[in-house]
């Protein structure tokens, strides 16, 4: 049995669709978490550490819909100026993508910071916080969940106070603050 002109056709369109070139911050963190200036953490939202019987209903909703953080974060130093200023422009322009609403910008010139999502207000997949210094480096932060709203997010803000932050899933970021 031979494969028909359309059976053939198709498959070659799927797989060209599947092989989406197109760069994104997914993509930005699997290709780069390995190298030498780089530091990758993932952080589950039990970092928390937070006694969930104390919460009120609308805060267990919003912890409900928050996933975990993904971090990748550049150590600038005096010998890798020339990569930090690419490897921002890479964030930078991945960040321009129309998909990456930005809520907020803060800072001038090299220095500073922004704040994107990316789904629509009543239901946003990912929170994304970029930010940069060209004495330390920048940092990326994905914050990722399901069915997130802006109410969640600050929600889970005020909830952030009461809880006891287990540092020790942060420690490898200590490494950037040096």
């Amino acid at each position: 049995m031979k494969p028909s002109v359309f059976t053939l056709a198709l498959i070659a369109l799927l797989s060209l669709v599947s092989c989406n070139s197109e760069p994104s911050l997914q993509k930005y963190f699997v290709e780069h978490t390995e190298k030498k200036d780089f530091i990758a953490l993932d952080v589950s939202s039990n970092i928390l550490n937070l006694d969930k019987a104390n919460l009120t209903a609308e805060q267990n909703e919003a912890l409900k819909s928050f996933d975990k953080m993904n971090i990748l974060a550049f150590k600038a130093n005096d010998k890798n100026q020339a990569e930090f200023a690419a490897e921002r422009t890479k964030v930078n322009a991945i960040l321009k993508d129309p998909k990456y609403q930005q809520l907020m910008k803060v800072g001038s010139g090299k220095d500073g910071a922004s704040i994107s999502y990316v789904g629509s207000d009543e239901n946003i997949e990912e929170f994304v916080i970029f930010a940069n210094r060209k004495e330390n480096g920048f940092a990326v932060v994905r914050v990722l969940g399901k069915n997130m709203n802006p109410n969640n997010i600050m929600t889970i803000m005020s909830v952030l106070q009461k809880s006891k932050i287990d540092m020790e899933q942060l420690k490898p970021l200590q490494q950037l603050l040096k």
